[in-house]
């Protein structure tokens, strides 16, 4: 039978309408040759949905308002068609097509219209090279780069200063070393650090860069590399490679130059797209000759972020031909199932789509990062003061009393306040320690210790892609232990994107339980043995082997029915590879349900444009389609209305449930069971599908076809008409049943979910998905339970304006009013969840672009108008960051948010909105290039290493292979971090005021002169060697609890959330502490050797002794401090401890000894003062006591503490062996999460565009022999352009 097909307007989509007797003769003539016209080279390829809804991506984040209004037909598509051949003649529109691309001639690039100034008088082309480039060094910059980056952090600029005060001979009290040795260490470490890191990205560069495809060069296809590249290139790429640019494509080796494409690393969705080139560049351009003689000229827009917008056009051989997005392969695609096709390169680079997606590179800081750096600034305030109090102290002591002593005159005739001004920079260099240059070093030596735990994790390793997890930067450890939210993907990060059929209900009969032949359940599940069908696919896995028996036994003509619909009513493609049938759906759910049906022994083998072959349990039939109607978001159903072998007509319709159940004939017996069935699979939070199908008669068929040619043919609102047509016809269906399909999540979803609730992180989930599969998931991983009251976005829209308008009504009045404002949006504590989409939120936000005013000659505006016109621009900013307020107020009361057909912009919109409204530690989590911008936006940026490609990985701060194992980086590695940074930086303070302050109590018995307490080489090392191993230890090693502790009791985590453990009161408490221990190490040795005499009669009360007694007691006391604070003992740690302590005096005496002093006199002057002093058993008494009274008031504090009011974690400590005990045993409770009487169903993940149905329909995928178009048609192209006027 041959194919009758119908001649639309070529300016329309070909009618899916496949058989009808009553097509004008006209028409019929040339069937066979209609899909060969080339007139649809101007059309859209694909029909798009003209009334913007939610299920609808919102316009894209460059949109105006013009362009919005352009996706309202502004003339009807037939006419637009009749005009097309007098348009091409014209000069196109061209409006923001600025950018021009000429193929295969470089020389166009360098006219002077095409440069950019860069500085100066220098310019650059304004096309990039296809290279990218993520690394921030090159070895000429990295010193004075890296160098100016570093001493931008306030410590080491100081430390820079401090050096250079040092070298002046005037006011030095120390010796330059003190200050230049600790600094070059700074230096180092960090800059060492900071090239690895950059090595790694140049790796990564080189790897991208260094990717090879054919380019033509001189005239042939020569394998070049992704970084030669240009703009203008014609390019060649083969099977399963990537896009390395955004090419147009020109031709293809598939039928009608189609191309299947995978997006995965954009969008993450997996399911193959289709894009098809141009009739005329597919006819003319498929040998390497016309490649390199193809001279085209394109004009299109500028480089942009719109993944799914393009316009332009294409000149060549003095005729103008349409451009769009379909037309269009984005750099990251991966071609499959094409063996090879042809493009020319449009953008390149940093101007491709996903380049311009990817945002800006932000250097993140923690919370703590900025803390520090204020309470460093305060430590600056304070050092400030005191060495200027000191200095007046010096200046009011030489006045009274130093020039009255003759036998401390220096030969210096300084005047007092002069002597004063020289000792305030004295003591700016004394009290440096106050600010300890170490400190930088010591936090970047915990981080990258912590970075490498989670690296080395092995519980974070995800063996079956081989993906260990990676900390990706080594800055931000510790702010994993503080999120408040966390900004979710959907496909590829909770999901696998991977459909299963697991259930269906058949004739009010539900199968997909663990059953024998007999229909029993079985306790044991065992799999279905599929070896009876040649078709079957060894990854499909089913239970109900009672299904099975039923299917073979063949007494249930509804079930054959059933599986005969489900491979019958689709628009997957398939094609064949060695032997094996391989399916190509518009949606994975699709591909799911007829992959289903060939397991179960109804397998689509092949289709033409108007028929379709199935093997039904190894029988092969051929059926001729008549029609497909076919999905879009308004019906949420498709149908198809074949002819079978007897002749009759029969429609098979599968859709969503809601839609379904209003078309049923009234007399269907099982539709109360089958709603029964389908309660119970969405209880399950599977997605459901209801089949049904009709008969119908010749005459009746005649008769709707006819309505359908025309609804076909209309010039206006066809669209509409089609629909209204396809309702005539979808009615009286007799339901045969519903299928159950697992959108399958990742392992553990739930449970980490469940555990970072229960740590009071709230999770957003933004994902470009429909809203009803959005929500579906939501269910499917406890993000949303029974008892959240949802809440959608169009419901909200009366709150946020009515709080709008009460606060601008009350805008400046009373106090009582203003808080008033800040009342909750909702009353009660119930569990709440907020659903929006994403044309909601450009609305509610006020996001809307602008509409681009065409240029007008204005007189110049008065002073008076242009007064107003700033007043009404500032008084619509502040009404818009108001009501982004109140959104953010109004979605953080709820416990959880999904926000659905978001772009990437929007996704980055709403972090940035969260993070600035309210000042809360943000996390993003996503999988593809679509989540970069929101990974790059949010505090911290995890990317799933997965089958989506690297884009999130490399531009995120960590990475792993799998969701779950969130809940251990931040539970565990986050909350540790969190704890040890915390711990480390209170006794840092703690340990550098106990220090440094005893040199101000030294003033005061030393004329303020800014003699320093101890000796040289004690303040050198002190920070260097005796005082850092044990705390840095304690800030690599210590826990509280347990890895399974934290993870079991994840309330634990809350600490890090409300900034408990730092903060400045803990600050100033350190300081408090440094001080008592200072006044205690000071003051107690100098009330024992103030007039005391040694055993032997000797004096040990000079200077020197009691710097050694004073430095002894330190080092005790500051050791013990660590031992105290550390809560996880090691051998490691206590070898720290008393090997700092024996450290110290082991340096000690030998720099006290004789032989260093002979080698070196003016360096060390402290000779055989340690020897002496420490044979007293008096300064040993000295020092007990004063190490004693430190540290019994904190013993003591501890206890108390720990028995009166102990912390979650001290409760836990204590009860530690019980759990660990009952840990053995302990298994998460099964999920007993049941909906009840719930209306709750999931809607069918159809594609978020139309099927395959116009394809199929049209033929454009059928491979046949290619003729000229005129040799077809001959002079007949005038008769079928009337015909179809006529029609």
């Amino acid at each position: 039978m041959l194919p009758r097909r119908l001649c639309w307007p070529p300016g329309m989509l070909a009618v899916r309408s496949l058989g009808t007797e009553t097509v004008p003769s006209a028409l019929r003539g040339i069937r066979g040759a209609s899909s060969m016209i080339s007139e649809r080279d101007s059309e859209t390829t694909f029909d798009e949905d003209s009334q913007p809804n939610d299920e609808v991506m919102p316009y894209s984040d460059d949109e105006t308002e013009d362009e919005l209004d352009s996706r309202q037909p502004a003339v009807e598509p037939g006419q637009n068609q009749i005009n097309r051949d007098a348009e091409e003649s014209q000069e196109p529109l061209k409006k923001d097509c600025s950018w021009q691309v000429k193929a295969n001639d470089q020389r166009f690039y360098e006219q002077p219209q095409f440069k950019r100034t860069v500085f100066l008088c220098f310019k650059k082309s304004k096309y990039a090279a296809n290279a990218i480039k993520t690394y921030k060094y090159n070895p000429i910059t990295f010193l004075p780069l890296n160098l100016f980056e570093q001493f931008k952090r306030a410590a080491n600029f100081y430390f820079l200063v401090l050096l250079i005060l040092q070298s002046i001979p005037q006011i030095t009290t120390l010796s330059w070393y003190t200050t230049l040795v600790p600094l070059l260490l700074v230096l180092g470490i960090t800059a060492v650090k900071d090239l690895v890191d950059d090595i790694a990205r140049h790796r990564m560069d080189n790897e991208v860069n260094n990717r090879t495809c054919e380019v033509i060069r001189d005239g042939r296809f020569k394998n070049t590399k992704w970084k030669d590249i240009k703009v203008g290139d014609i390019i060649r790429l083969k099977k399963n490679t990537f896009v390395p640019a955004d090419i147009l494509l020109l031709s293809s080796s598939e039928p009608n130059s189609l191309c299947y494409v995978e997006t995965a690393e954009l969008d993450g969705e997996t399911n193959l797209k289709f894009k098809m080139a141009l009739e005329v560049t597919h006819r003319y351009l498929q040998e390497e000759s016309a490649m390199a003689d193809f001279n085209g000229l394109i004009e299109c827009e500028e480089p942009n972020n719109r993944l799914d917008k393009f316009a332009g056009t294409l000149f060549w051989r003095n005729m103008s031909y349409s451009l769009d997005a379909d037309k269009i392969l984005l750099r990251g695609c991966k071609i499959r199932n094409t063996d090879f096709c042809h493009g020319v390169v449009i953008f390149a680079g940093p101007d491709t789509k996903i380049m311009k997606n990817s945002g800006k590179t932000r250097f993140k800081r923690t919370k703590i990062d900025s803390l520090m750096n204020y309470m460093v600034y305060t430590i600056f305030v304070v050092l400030i003061l005191l060495s200027a109090g000191l200095a007046i102290g010096h200046t009011y002591w030489e006045q009274q009393i130093g020039n009255l002593s003759w036998y401390l005159y220096d030969a210096q005739d300084f005047s007092p306040p002069y002597r004063g001004f020289l000792n305030f920079w004295g003591y700016i260099i004394v009290l440096n320690t106050m600010v300890p240059i170490s400190l930088y070093v010591s936090v970047e030596v915990i981080r990258l210790g912590q970075s490498y735990f989670i690296n080395w994790d092995l519980q974070m390793y995800y063996p079956e892609k081989d993906t260990a997890a990676k900390a990706r930067t080594t800055t931000l450890n510790e702010q994993l232990g503080q999120i408040h939210y966390i900004f979710s993907d959907k496909t590829g990060t909770l999901t696998q994107n991977i459909m299963t059929f697991k259930k269906c209900c058949i004739n009010g009969q539900r199968y997909g339980d663990c059953r024998d032949g007999a229909g029993q359940l079985q306790s044991h599940p065992e799999q279905v043995d599929f070896s009876w069908n040649m078709y079957a696919d060894g990854k499909f896995s089913f239970y109900d082997h009672y299904l099975i028996e039923q299917i073979k036994s063949g007494k249930e003509p509804e079930i054959q029915k059933f599986f005969f619909l489900l491979a019958i009513c689709h628009t997957v493609m398939v094609d064949t590879s060695d032997g094996q049938l391989n399916y190509q759906a518009a949606s994975p759910d699709e591909g799911a349900l007829v992959t289903a049906a060939r397991n179960f022994g109804y397998v689509f083998l092949s289709r033409t444009q108007n028929t379709i072959t199935i093997s039904e349990m190894g029988i092969e039939r051929t059926y001729d389609v008549l029609a497909i109607l076919d999905f879009n978001s308004d019906r949420k159903r498709m149908s198809v209305i074949v002819r079978e072998s007897g002749g009759n007509i029969r429609l098979y319709c599968k859709g969503a449930d809601t839609v379904i159940y209003e078309r049923l004939h009234p007399r269907n017996l099982k539709r109360e069971a089958t709603e029964e069935a389908l309660d119970i699979f969405a209880n399950e939070t599977l997605r459901t599908l209801c089949l049904c199908y009709r008969d119908i008669s010749h005459d009746e068929f005649e008769a709707w076809n006819k309505k359908f040619v025309e609804a076909s043919v209309a010039t206006t609102n066809r669209d509409e008409a089609l629909d209204k047509v396809y309702e005539d016809i979808e009615k009286n269906l007799i339901l045969l049943g519903a299928t159950a399909i697992e959108d399958k999540l990742q392992d553990g979803v739930p449970e980490t979910i469940s555990r970072l609730s229960k740590a009071d992180i709230k999770i957003w989930v933004l994902t470009g998905d429909k809203k009803e599969t959005a929500e579906n998931i939501g269910f499917s991983c406890e993000l949303l339970t029974d008892e959240t009251t949802i809440c959608y976005g169009e419901d909200t829209s009366a709150l946020l304006q009515t709080r709008l308008e009460n606060q601008r009504n009350r805008a400046g009045s009373s106090t009582h009013s203003s808080v008033r404002m800040n009342e909750p949006f909702f009353q009660g504590s119930k569990d709440r969840a907020l659903i929006i989409t994403g044309s909601w939120l450009n609305e509610i936000l006020l996001e809307k672009k602008k509409k681009k005013k065409k240029l007008k000659l204005k007189f110049p505006r008065t002073a008076e108008e242009k007064k107003k016109q700033t007043e009404k621009r500032r008084r619509a900013e502040a009404y818009k960051e108001q009501q982004q307020k109140n959104f953010v107020d109004l979605a953080c009361e709820c416990r959880a948010v999904i926000c659905c057909r978001v772009t990437p912009k929007q996704k980055a919109m709403v972090v940035e909105l969260v993070k600035k409204y309210k000042k809360a530690i943000t996390l993003a989590i996503g999988d593809g290039a679509n989540d970069v911008n929101m990974i790059k936006t949010a505090h911290i940026g995890v990317g799933i290493s997965g089958q989506e490609g690297m884009q999130a990985v490399m531009s995120s701060d960590y990475s792993f292979g799998q969701f779950r194992y969130l809940q251990r980086l931040l539970l565990v590695h986050g909350r540790w971090s969190y704890i040890r940074m915390c711990k480390f930086l209170r006794y840092f303070f703690y340990k550098n005021f106990a220090f440094t302050l005893v040199h101000i109590w030294y003033s005061f018995f030393n004329g303020f002169s800014a003699q320093t307490a101890y000796e040289d080489w004690f303040i050198t090392l002190y920070n260097v060697l005796y005082s850092s191993l044990p705390v840095l230890l304690v800030g690599l090693l210590d826990q509280d609890v347990s890895d399974k502790l934290s993870l079991r009791f994840p309330r634990l985590y809350i600490l890090g959330q409300k900034d408990l453990l730092f903060n400045y009161k803990k600050f100033f408490l350190s300081l408090l502490h440094g001080a008592v221990t200072s006044l205690i190490i000071f003051f107690i040795p100098y009330g024992a050797y103030l007039k005391t005499m040694g055993q032997d009669g000797e004096a040990p009360s000079d200077y020197q002794s009691f710097a050694v007694t004073a430095a002894s007691s330190l080092i005790f006391v500051v050791n013990f401090q660590i031992g105290l604070d550390t809560s996880y003992w090691t051998f490691v740690n206590a070898f720290s401890v008393f090997g700092s302590i024996a450290l110290y005096f082991g340096i000690t005496f030998d720099f006290h000894s004789a032989g260093i002093h002979v080698l070196f006199p003016s360096a060390f002057q402290f000779t055989g003062t340690a020897p002496n002093a420490l044979r007293q058993p008096y300064l040993w008494l000295t020092m007990i006591l004063s190490i004693a009274i430190c540290l019994l008031p904190v013993v003591a504090q501890r206890f108390l503490s720990m028995t009166i009011w102990p912390s979650e974690s001290d409760r836990i400590q204590k009860n530690r062996k019980k759990y660990m005990a009952e840990e053995q045993q302990w298994k998460r409770r099964q999920s007993a999460f049941r909906r009840g009487i719930s209306g709750r169903r999931s809607a069918y993940a159809f594609s978020h565009q139309r099927g395959y149905a116009d394809l199929i329909a049209s033929g454009r995928s059928i491979r046949k022999k290619r003729a000229p178009l005129d040799a077809v048609l001959g002079n007949g192209v005038t008769e079928v352009k009337d015909a179809c006027e006529t029609s």
